[in-house]
């Protein structure tokens, strides 16, 4: 109840921000001017206010899309409000492996600096799928390209931060209903894979955004042992209305929305906590950890296990190099 309360009146935490922050907020002492930042989802809802706010601090923005229409109306709104921002659209599917792959190449092939790696996309499907790699689609989408995106770019981040003796920074946007799942996430994510009648959506996006931080707690030990100056976290934007609810439009969408109006966030105030992550200075030396409404937060139990982080990151290891992955 308490934390309820804090929530709706905006109190602010150590960080001197809370829930009603907006990133523009946050980030009003940031200078990006000599950083590229490469965002997913950015094409709607907060990856889009994300990278606007980033590009008026100055960022590079690379903007990854599977609707590059889409990711070049973004880019015309960004340079309409900021004339002098660069931005680079450059294809992307999430869902797919080789997508992500043919992605890194033609990024590396840029011969550009990574500093900021926002890796925000979000899918909510009602409707069972399985990827081109044979695995669940929202796990897919949500996680699995996350995963090895990340893993592509690594080399790329440690060598920029190494030659500018800055700080590269990991962001992984995950949600508090990580929390609704408590049981064995790969034999889970296997069942649901092959077994499209017991198909959970709320379940599968909730195992998608547990990976999410399980993810984040074994790199931020990887990255610790290595000594590279590349921090990782991850962050639950808040409960906001975007296009991540798009599979299910209608009166009952609209009626639930309604009837939690006033825990809604606005855009601006769900983008707060990854732009804090992502560029503010008192987040320096941080690592490995959970952040809502711009603070430290804590996790699910099973979000904190460094046992089953392990175990994910084996399995997704597996996954992204196996034609054929053993999900159990």
């Amino acid at each position: 109840m308490l934390d309820t309360v804090k929530y709706l009146l905006g109190w602010k935490g150590p960080s001197g921000y809370g829930s009603k922050s907006t990133a523009d907020h946050v980030t009003s002492t940031v200078d990006l001017r000599s950083s590229t930042a490469i965002i997913t989802g950015a094409t709607s809802g907060i990856g889009a206010e994300t990278a606007r706010v980033l590009a008026k601090r100055g960022a590079r923005l690379v903007l990854p899309a599977r609707n590059k229409k889409a990711a070049e109306e973004t880019k015309a709104r960004i340079q309409s409000e900021f004339p002098g921002a660069e931005v680079l659209i450059m294809q992307l599917d999430l869902s797919s492996l080789s997508s992500v792959r043919n992605f890194v190449r033609e990024f590396e092939s840029l011969d550009l600096p990574l500093n900021l790696l926002i890796n925000n996309a979000g899918k909510f499907s009602h409707n069972h799928g399985v990827s081109e790699d044979g695995i669940e689609m929202t796990f897919a989408t949500n996680f699995l390209g996350h995963f090895l995106l990340t893993k592509l770019l690594l080399e790329k981040m440690i060598e920029t931060a190494k030659t500018t003796g800055k700080e590269g920074r990991i962001v992984n946007v995950t949600s508090g209903i990580h929390g609704w799942f408590s049981g064995d996430l790969i034999p889970y994510l296997g069942h649901i894979t092959r077994n499209k009648s017991e198909y959970d959506a709320t379940c599968a996006y909730a195992i998608s955004k547990l990976a999410n931080i399980l993810h984040t707690k074994e790199l931020a030990n990887r990255l610790q042992g290595m000594e590279a100056n590349v921090s990782v976290n991850c962050v639950h934007p808040g409960i906001v209305r975007t296009r991540l609810t798009r599979d299910r439009e209608g009166f009952l969408t609209d009626l639930v929305f309604f009837l939690t109006s006033k825990l809604l966030k606005t855009i601006p105030q769900a983008a707060a906590t990854t732009c804090y992550v992502a560029t503010h200075a008192r987040m320096n030396g941080i690592s490995g950890k959970y952040f809502a409404d711009c603070n430290e937060a804590s996790p699910s139990k099973l979000a904190t296990s460094s046992t089953e982080a392990a175990r994910l990151w084996s399995a997704s290891e597996a996954m992204v190099t196996s034609p054929d992955p053993k999900l159990d």
